[in-house]
């Protein structure tokens, strides 16, 4: 089966209780974060290295939450928030208000776009959607805060867009500007060639990705793992929610209804959250 396409400064006050704030895990550490991760860790190992992250404040931003809240968004896309976790992320992207903020190949379905095109709107920022970022990227070089790519470097591994991409956000980003990522996440050690088909790339490729693009990692968060991803499904990431691909082309290797309910109790996929900042 061919994999298909995926599709700075307000004061504010401390939101969410300790039991929220747990859900997220950030390294902040300068010289810890510029390591590559995962490189020869033993299982416990990598648990001990999540349990030193500290999380960030949750704040709160009423306008975030009231775009999030809103009853204008797909009730599809409000299903799947427990899954992908929209305010502790984008608080722990840095999202403000009044920020430019690009988002890279939102396509149709535009989960995020719902929520970060009413915010900008709300908070007299700017909210631009870009498909083909060589081309143009839709803001002035050097004018966007927040450049957020979700789901995608799987698609550009394939291809050769990963550099050429990167440059272009570097570009667009302003001194100290962020470049927020969400991607499905493969075991360390993999060739991207092979893992990238199945919808996964591995922290590093991303990582090293972005540090040839001039980008500094600043902090990694453990908000969207899912431990019951072993990575290995028989149509990719897609055999999980929310695409939960079912059979091959033409109804070949179709999954049985036991194994159906089995891919759909791991949830959505196991997934790397990365902060990188282009420097002041």
């Amino acid at each position: 089966m061919s994999a298909p396409v995926s599709s700075p400064e307000t004061p504010v006050r401390l939101l969410a209780p300790l039991s929220v704030l747990a859900l997220i895990t950030a390294l902040a550490a300068p010289a810890f974060a510029q390591d590559l991760p995962g490189l020869g860790e033993t299982p416990a190992q990598r648990t001990a290295r999540r349990a030193a992250m500290a999380p960030p404040v949750l704040q709160e931003d009423e306008a975030l939450q009231a775009a999030i809240g809103s009853d204008t968004r797909p009730a599809a896309d409000v299903a799947r928030d427990s899954q992908r976790h929209p305010l502790e992320t984008l608080t722990f992207w840095g999202l403000t208000p009044g920020s430019t903020i690009v988002e890279i190949e939102p396509g149709q379905g535009g989960w995020w776009s719902h929520i970060l095109r009413p915010y900008a709107a709300a908070t007299g920022g700017t909210y631009v959607a870009v498909d083909k970022p060589v081309e143009t990227m839709g803001v002035a070089d050097g004018t966007a805060d927040l450049v957020v790519v979700a789901r995608a470097f799987h698609n550009w591994a394939q291809d050769g867009r990963t550099d050429p991409y990167l440059a272009a956000f570097f570009e667009a980003l302003k001194p100290g500007g962020v470049l927020a990522v969400e991607q499905h996440r493969s075991a360390e050690g993999l060739n991207a060639a092979v893992t990238a088909p199945t919808g996964y790339v591995s922290e590093s490729y991303v990582i090293q990705a972005a540090r040839r693009a001039g980008f500094v990692l600043e902090a990694r968060s453990e908000l969207n793992a899912n431990p019951k991803d072993d990575h290995d499904h028989p149509f990719g990431v897609w055999t999980l929610a929310p695409v939960r691909a079912s059979s091959g082309r033409d109804g070949a290797n179709a999954l049985t209804p036991a194994q159906r309910a089995e891919y759909d109790a791991i949830g959505e996929s196991d997934r790397m959250t990365l902060r990188f900042r282009k420097p002041a």
